[in-house]
């Protein structure tokens, strides 16, 4: 993709099935009865995590006791003890112990989440939908949020018989996100992810001058480091591998307009390795530096600056190529524009 057909300032374009296209972007509690269950599990089922399919059969009961279930040998598949991280099989047999679900009424996303959902649809087809994913909003319900983007999605299209989220986005991320319509597609983009063929690329802003580079940050991140009691993600020797590409694009007094593109899906990725090359994002409370957020929340920036613009992948299996690209929301562009008429007469934390 070249730099001028960047969306930074236009509709969202797509192509694939359906040809090419532009788009302007406190509940009473119910228990019931427990029983030894049995369930077959049929080829739409197989290729899924025997602990994905608890979390999602055992609605209401919570994961670390899914977790305590699998570790004790309570869940069996085919009369054997098994791993969370199993994947079932067509005509595999699970038990399933008598567990008592908490049955709450689901919370109702508000209408204004749906709708917003609603305009950000950028791509559809019979297997797969694509969203615009708003910042702000995380991609599924927990840790004291009663719904995400995924349940939202659920009320939004009440008949839809499968909607499961592909990836994750961070909650103040925006941009490209990926449902799957079908389990098999759910299957079949999980293992493009796992051997690199879905191109994932965002765009940043960053504090300094970054058009010397680094540009390709090789550097092993390990999470879950706390920080005065909050969960951080930091470059560690120890860590799991984790590279991601960077390319200029446009500088401005202070400031970098940069491309990610990532070749491993850490946590916070992007965010710690633009940290570590010391290009810290605009709006970045976690990892960001105090003096350059405070100069761009005086522009007007509001969120973190960074957005997935683009996603593209090819399923040879079925003969289809599918590629995405949701233009940088109003907020960001206003800044963008701001910046391009900024004279350069120093600023703090320039680098």
């Amino acid at each position: 993709m070249l730099w001028n057909e960047i969306p930074l300032f236009r509709g969202a374009f797509y192509r694939g099935d359906s040809g090419t296209g532009l788009l302007e972007c406190a509940a009473m509690e119910k228990t019931s009865k427990p029983a030894v269950r049995w369930m077959d599990i049929s080829a739409g089922e197989a290729g899924q995590r025997i602990d994905n399919f608890l979390l999602r059969t055992l609605k209401g009961v919570p994961k670390s006791r899914i977790y305590r279930l699998l570790r004790k040998g309570e869940v069996r598949v085919n009369k054997g003890r098994i791993r969370p991280e199993y994947r079932l099989q067509a005509g595999d047999q699970v038990r399933i112990p008598p567990v008592r679900v908490s049955e709450r009424a689901p919370a109702t996303p508000d209408p204004s989440a749906i709708q917003r959902l609603a305009d950000a649809i950028i791509y559809e087809d019979k297997r797969l939908l694509v969203l615009n994913k708003p910042s702000g909003m995380a991609v599924h319900g927990g840790s004291g949020l009663s719904y995400g983007v995924i349940e939202a999605l659920r009320v939004l299209r009440p008949d839809a018989p499968y909607l499961e989220l592909v990836h994750r986005l961070d909650r103040d991320t925006s941009g490209c996100l990926l449902i799957a319509k079908r389990r098999s597609e759910l299957r079949t983009l999980h293992e493009l992810l796992r051997n690199g063929a879905v191109e994932k690329r965002y765009l940043l802003l960053a504090q300094g001058d970054w058009s010397q580079g680094p540009f390709r940050l090789d550097a092993p991140l390990r999470k879950n480091l706390l920080h005065g009691g909050e969960r951080m993600v930091r470059v560690d020797p120890e860590g799991k591998t984790a590279l991601t590409e960077f390319r200029f694009l446009e500088g401005y007094p202070g400031a970098s307009l940069m491309e990610a593109v990532l070749k491993t899906g850490r946590t916070h990725q992007i965010r710690v390795h633009a940290a570590h090359a010391g290009h810290p994002l605009a709006g970045d409370g976690k990892y960001g530096d105090a003096a350059f957020n405070r100069r761009m929340r005086d522009m007007g920036l509001k969120r973190l600056f960074l957005h997935a613009h683009y996603v593209a992948f090819e399923d040879r299996e079925r003969g289809r190529s599918v590629e995405v690209s949701a233009p940088l929301g109003p907020g960001l562009r206003k800044l963008v524009q701001q910046l391009e008429t900024t004279p350069d007469t120093g600023h703090e934390g320039q680098q």
